[in-house]
């Protein structure tokens, strides 16, 4: 439960290059079924309309209603300033088919075409969050936040802001931990929530190295799992919520049951010790 009230699942399920019609319906079926309630997407993933179709068709089948789930959309980059920002809004509950969201995020600090360095991405995003905080300040955004803010972007913004962040969505796993920015968001009462988990963006060699690590994969050996149960675990442990993403339905199973077992301290330590300051996705380090 966040400041104001409201509840955000501890796992959701993850939509990025998630386009296909049938694809989303057999992950979103399966994950409904297995008791997944929150459900993560944004404008630039181009899925919105199918994901609220597929929702509309599912929720009835598993004696669901639009307040029984909990959804996420992003403003593209593209979008950012005050009247594309609202503009952006209303198109997302359009193709999503509800009166609202329960979180909206900012995607990027940056704006599409313009350069990092430039004032203009601090200029317009700022905008964007006066638009937001009137969505959220009419009911529309049930919480507001963020989505790969640095401290630097988090500082601009609460200096200016009438509405605090709720959530700011980054990367985060034992790769890559983010200890300052975490405990920065902790001392501003920010919810962290955290995509590629399980470091899938990029691949070595065919091989994922999160996934593949030596000690994740000892951990999950000696305790009878996979190691993406151990990477989520892990990360909830941290205090994040987490968004891991799956077209199998074995690993949308796998991703949920999470909740039988507990790390230890010691396997929670070891796993701190594999940081390699790491990133498997975008960097908005030299954002402006």
């Amino acid at each position: 439960s966040l400041g104001n009230g409201v509840d955000l699942p501890v796992v959701g399920l993850g939509t990025y290059k998630l386009r296909q019609d049938e694809t989303v319906r057999a992950c979103v079926s399966t994950a409904l079924e297995c008791g997944y309630r929150m459900f993560d997407t944004a404008s630039v993933y181009r899925n919105e309309s199918i994901l609220g179709t597929v929702l509309k068709d599912l929720l009835p089948k598993f004696g669901l209603e639009r307040n029984d789930i909990f959804i996420t959309t992003k403003l593209d980059p593209k979008d950012h300033g005050y009247e594309k920002c609202s503009k952006a809004i209303e198109k997302s509950l359009t193709l999503l088919q509800t009166s609202y969201v329960d979180l909206f995020l900012i995607h990027w600090p940056g704006v599409t075409k313009t350069p990092l360095d430039s004032p203009r991405n601090k200029e317009l995003r700022n905008e964007s969050w006066k638009a937001i905080e009137e969505y959220y300040e009419k009911g529309v955004c049930k919480l507001v936040g963020v989505s790969n803010y640095d401290i630097v972007h988090l500082e601009d913004l609460l200096l200016k802001c009438k509405i605090r962040p709720h959530v700011n969505q980054v990367e985060y796993h034992p790769h890559f931990q983010q200890r300052e920015l975490s405990r920065y968001c902790v001392r501003n009462r920010i919810h962290m929530q955290a995509y590629s988990s399980l470091g899938t963006t990029v691949i070595e060699g065919n091989k994922n190295p999160l996934l593949t690590d030596y000690t994740v994969n000892q951990i999950a050996s000696k305790r009878g799992k996979v190691p993406s149960q151990i990477l989520l675990s892990w990360a909830i442990l941290k205090g994040f919520s987490v968004l891991p993403k799956s077209t199998n339905p074995i690993h949308i199973r796998e991703n949920f049951d999470i909740f039988c077992f507990k790390l230890t301290k010691e396997e929670v330590d070891e796993l701190d010790g594999i940081e390699r300051t790491k990133k498997y996705a975008w960097n908005p380090a030299h954002v402006l």
